[in-house]
């Protein structure tokens, strides 16, 4: 029986895409994938997420890529510019999910501390969850397994009694390899649906 769900937040609940801020600063699709592709990429982010500072992150970027200095630059100073809003579906089953006392709702991310307390600005509702392990405050990340033992320990969780939900498989295959019941969230999928599914099996 599913007692505890777990939610990722950037791609879950929020729509977060460095793709929004850079379609202001390059005039075509094909500069917006090589900057993001080769500079300023997905695997760079995730150690601030793993809790590298953003000041030594930037100098680093910079210092490898002066020709592109400004442009990494807006990465954190026009950071609030990489949301598009919420995604209004799985906030509201969100919120009547916390109105349903035989659930415990928790928040399990990848966030750099320095930017999380811009994102609890911006999206107040962050603040509703039972409680929220936050990679930049742990030093790990997901799938990494440390950062599910840390969410088990610290709420006592039993995996067994626990869904995940996340918008890349790697996460979710973390979550399933520590014997969580796991959806992988993307473009197309009923989020409603898929937990009805599994609170009937």
């Amino acid at each position: 029986m599913i007692k505890n769900i777990v939610l990722d937040l950037g791609g879950v609940l929020v729509d977060w895409n460095p793709r929004y801020l850079y379609q202001k600063i390059f005039q075509t699709e094909e500069e917006i994938d090589f900057f993001l592709d080769n500079i300023c990429t997905y695997t760079w982010n995730l150690e601030q997420d793993r809790g590298r500072t953003l000041a030594e992150a930037t100098a680093e970027r910079i210092e490898k890529f002066p020709e592109f200095e400004t442009e990494i630059k807006a990465y954190y100073g026009r950071w609030r510019e990489m949301f598009r809003g919420i995604i209004p579906e799985n906030v509201r089953l969100f919120e009547e999910l916390l109105l349903q006392e035989q659930y415990r709702i928790f928040a399990l991310t990848n966030w750099s501390r320095e930017t999380f307390p811009i994102a609890l600005e911006l999206f107040p509702f962050f603040n509703q969850f039972q409680g929220v392990v936050m990679s930049g405050e742990e030093g790990f990340i997901k799938p990494q397994p440390e950062i599910y033992e840390i969410l088990f320990d610290r709420f006592e969780l039993i995996p067994e009694q626990s869904v995940f939900i996340d918008d890349r498989q790697e996460n979710v295959k973390g979550a399933l390899k520590m014997g969580m019941a796991a959806i992988h969230y993307e473009s197309g999928v009923n989020l409603r649906s898929e937990l009805h599914t599994l609170f009937l099996s």
